[in-house]
């Protein structure tokens, strides 16, 4: 379908962002054939190897504004007040297209947390059978995994000599060994798995929207950057796009479904007129409803870079170009080796401290050392070298994604503030500590040539804290912005509904009551599936209705 006949449609269902979420729920609203669905997404296609060879992704595509929206971020006077950027995906498959592919749904608790908070329907009994259903588990059907989903997720293939070296360090420090990171228990570090299918990147474009992009009421937008939604009243009629520089108009008969990210789509429904009205009145935004928490609640995990010189061969050692030209031809021809590589090898949840109930910091760590430069972007070290990525699961401070201008092109507005309460940085701290006494673990502490941060590695005290504070930066896990729930401070209803218009709902970690404890790539595909469930539920509500009315 060309652009004029997409222009020229009513559709029952606009899905603006087709990432992580956003394609998942294009995929369960087209299957009904009767529904006209239109997936429209800022940036382009995602078959560059750039985004399908893994490796590649992460020197290639992030930070490529051709694939990366590398948003800029307000300093943060809770930590070392440094500007900074965070990428995000502006790609068919969204951050799932340019992530670190590790496949992680958080802790029970994290979904039952929801659900105590009067969001119903979100409890982990709840969430598990969607998870399942979509997962194609390499390691068979269990009580808690899937298969014949459309999502591949994979053991890795060539594990890094580093990766058993660092879990046998860890269990000499007492920490478990976990085989399933998605199991019946969380605690302790294992092996990832990847959303990846034979060593190639499976996003969720290519699991979700591939597959049925041939539907005859499923049609692809790319290059379409919504700037705001169409209002009758408080019914939305449309979206308003961009398109190679011109303004174009979409209508929508029934629904707009906003899976832009949780930076993105409070943008657009404040851009819009739809969030607290004196800040749209001040800055000239025509109000459409009054709805405070839009923007607010902003939660990202805080975390920091551990980074060590080791005496055996990491990533790092094969970047010279003879030595990519062989790695992508493993890659290409048998979907292995270095190139096919996921951002972490070993990953888990530990405690900072034993007597925590639950695991309350996530570890990373990959076979690649990596610097943090003073604009927050990674460099890869020349020498051989390994990074932990130390996080804390439950953060409980929260910033702003706010608009910066009535212009809806302008960029948004990013407000960290990782640590206004000193409880994340005082958890976070402790997890750096953790850490180190694994550093101090036989076999690893032979191997081990100089801390890259020698000041993190040894300080103590007030001296550590203040250095994680200078240091810490968020993960590049926004969630939280237009959060559910049934209180005054939440911007949605539990079914995902805007509150104060009709025929807006929200699927993507924006919506989140509060962060999950990993990864959010596959919670944010589980949002989309459940978001289109509720449309589904809400629609077969309306047919039954009017047989019974006889109409």
């Amino acid at each position: 379908m060309n652009f004029r006949e997409i222009e020229r449609t009513e559709w029952d269902y606009i899905v603006v962002g087709a990432g992580s979420a956003g394609c998942v729920v294009a995929n369960r609203l087209s299957a009904n054939s009767a529904h006209k669905v239109l997936l429209i997404e800022s940036g382009g296609s995602d078959k560059s190897l750039y985004i399908q060879m893994p490796a590649a992704t992460y020197v290639k595509a992030i930070g490529n504004p051709k694939f990366d929206w590398n948003f800029d971020v307000e300093p943060d006077p809770t930590t070392d007040g440094l500007p900074k950027t965070i990428s995000r995906g502006r790609v068919m498959g969204g951050c799932s297209s340019i992530n670190g592919m590790i496949y992680i749904r958080g802790l029970p608790q994290d979904y039952d947390g929801w659900a105590e908070q009067g969001n119903i329907g979100w409890a982990w009994k709840d969430v598990l059978p969607v998870f399942k259903r979509q997962e194609d588990n390499q390691r068979g059907a269990s009580a808690y995994h899937g298969v014949g989903g459309p999502l591949s997720v994979s053991d890795i293939h060539e594990l890094h000599p580093l990766a058993p070296i660092f879990i046998d360090a860890a269990k000499a420090t007492g920490i478990p060994f976990n085989d399933d990171l998605n199991g019946p228990q969380l605690e302790g570090l294992g092996y990832a798995q990847a959303t990846q299918r034979k060593g190639w990147r499976n996003s969720s474009a290519r699991a979700f929207v591939d597959p049925v992009r041939s539907r005859p009421n499923l049609a692809v937008l790319t290059h379409a950057t919504a700037r705001r939604l169409l209002f009758s009243g408080k019914k939305v009629v449309g979206v308003e796009i961009l398109r190679r520089g011109k303004v174009a108009a979409l209508a929508v008969r029934k629904e707009v479904i906003l899976s832009a990210g949780a930076i993105g789509s409070p943008h657009l429904l404040l851009a819009s007129g739809v969030g607290d009205r004196k800040r749209l009145e001040t800055i000239g935004v025509p109000v459409v409803a009054d709805n405070p928490a839009v923007g607010q609640y902003f939660q990202d995990h805080p975390g920091i870079n551990m980074t060590y010189g080791i005496s055996i061969p990491t990533f790092n050692d094969e970047m010279a170009l003879w030595k990519q030209v062989l790695h992508g031809a493993n890659w290409l021809f048998r979907g292995r080796g270095p190139g096919a590589t996921p951002d972490a090898h070993v990953v888990g949840f530990i405690k900072s401290d034993p007597s925590e109930e639950m695991p309350d910091i996530q570890v990373h760590v990959t076979p690649a050392g990596y610097a943090l430069a003073g604009e927050g972007s990674e460099l890869v070290l020349k020498e051989s070298s390994f990074t932990i990525v130390v996080s804390v699961c439950r953060p409980k401070s929260t910033g702003s994604i706010d608009i910066r201008s009535s212009d809806p092109g302008a960029r948004p507005v990013i407000r960290h503030r990782l640590f206004e309460d000193e409880d994340d940085l005082v958890r976070l701290t402790k997890g750096v500590q953790v850490v180190r006494s694994i550093m101090e673990a036989q076999p690893l502490k032979s191997l081990v040539t100089k801390a890259m941060d020698p000041v993190l590695h040894t300080a103590v005290g007030t001296q550590l804290k203040d250095h994680v504070r200078s240091k810490a930066r968020d993960i590049a896990h926004p969630s939280c912005s237009v959060r559910m729930g049934v209180d005054a401070d939440a911007a949605l209803t539990p079914e995902l509904r805007v509150k104060g218009i009709e025929g807006v709902r929200v699927a993507d970690a924006s919506v989140m009551p509060t962060v999950t404890s990993g990864n959010l790539n596959a919670p944010c595909m589980m949002i989309g599936d459940k978001c289109a469930e509720f449309i589904i539920q809400d629609q077969q509500g309306f047919l039954q209705e009017r047989v019974e009315l006889g109409a």
